[in-house]
């Protein structure tokens, strides 16, 4: 009956994982690969967890 109350998982994680992205991008964009490969690492992870959501 309340089901729009309850917090979505899979809607949390796009939000974290587009926001890793973006992170990795402007680090790309500013010269510093390093972190760049690190965010992207991090954005493939959360990648994950929301395909195991979704096949759930």
């Amino acid at each position: 009956m309340f089901s729009f109350l309850k917090s979505n998982p899979e809607k949390k994680l796009k939000k974290e994982y587009n926001a890793k992205l973006e992170q990795a991008m402007q680090a790309q964009r500013n010269g510093d690969i390093e972190k760049y490969s690190f965010l992207i690492r991090e954005a493939e992870e959360l990648y994950g967890q929301l395909k195991k959501l979704e096949n759930q």
